[in-house]
């Protein structure tokens, strides 16, 4: 992967490509990295379906659909957010109920960001219905009352449109969470991601794409050329020492992006240094201009 050299205005445009599908599309497993076949699929109720092999240029990534923004990993939000065409990639935390349900939620505990408290976990989907997400008050706009979205519905309205990440917090939903993005033939346009190399490694076996995020300090005593033939997709903390950035773009993994990236001196750091996107929490304000909805 080169080397970025001048960035004009620091930040490159990008074109997300689609690509038509015949009508009756089949699963097949999705290779680590660029490589491998490319499997016909389709979106509900829908003819094409983006591509990660596709990408060119710098990927802009709405963490949390873009929580600065919008509401964090709401479905009004992360509609905002695809409707504004700020972002390549639409990503959602996964969480996972007591009967095994697979919902949006970035805690372990609903005190944060609904109007209940407790463990995300003791609940099964009836007493989610009664869960409502509190916007923030200094998020822009008027936002109403929501119901977190489970997984299925995400996979329903933007599977097939955009790219999505879906960091899967609980590994134990891995199977179920497999089974829907297969069922609606995503397997080419939906990371699955975690921490956890070794859960990166289950989703390849499961034929999906995956994505890896590493702390700084993680960073510093990875060696993710290791990873190379079933992680589709590395992230590294912006605050991670150049040389380790180095090493993660010289690894062999086919995307090398950043998180979380906020401020322009962060991007067009980590842009400098070879990655090729950011995940970022205020999409609207370090995407480039021209990025198409």
């Amino acid at each position: 992967m080169a080397t970025k050299a001048a960035l004009a205005p620091m930040v490159s445009l990008f074109t997300l490509a689609l690509v038509a599908v015949p009508a009756a599309p089949a699963a097949s497993a999705a290779p680590a990295g660029r490589s491998g076949p490319s499997a016909p699929e389709q979106g509900v109720g829908r003819t094409v379906a983006p591509r990660l092999s596709r990408l060119s240029g710098t990927t802009v990534t709405a963490h949390r659909g873009g929580a600065l923004e919008v509401p964090e990993n709401s479905m009004q939000g992360m509609t905002a957010t695809r409707r504004r065409g700020y972002a390549h990639v639409l990503d959602a935390d996964i969480r996972r109920l007591r009967d095994g349900t697979l919902v949006a939620m970035h805690d372990d505990t609903l005190d944060r960001t609904t109007d209940q408290h407790g463990r995300v976990g003791a609940l099964d989907w009836k007493a989610w219905q009664k869960v409502r997400l509190t916007p923030k008050s200094s998020l822009p706009g008027q936002w109403r009352p929501e119901r977190p979205p489970a997984a299925r519905e995400i996979l329903d309205r933007f599977g097939g449109d955009i790219l999505l990440m879906l960091e899967l917090k609980d590994p134990e939903g891995l199977p179920r969470l497999a089974r829907l993005i297969r069922e609606r033939h995503l397997t080419r346009s939906v990371l699955v991601e975690s921490n956890d190399p070794r859960v990166a490694a289950d989703a390849h076996e499961e034929g999906l794409l995956t994505a890896v995020w590493r702390s700084a300090r993680q960073a510093a005593g990875d060696r993710p050329e290791r990873w190379k033939d079933y992680v589709t997709m590395l992230s590294i903390d912006h605050r991670a020492a150049a040389g380790d950035v180095r090493r993660a773009v010289r690894s062999g993994i086919g995307y090398v992006w950043s998180h979380t990236v906020n401020t322009r001196a962060a991007r067009d750091r980590m842009l400098r240094l070879g990655c090729e996107g950011i995940v970022t929490d205020r999409p609207g304000s370090l995407a480039p201009t021209g990025v198409e909805p």
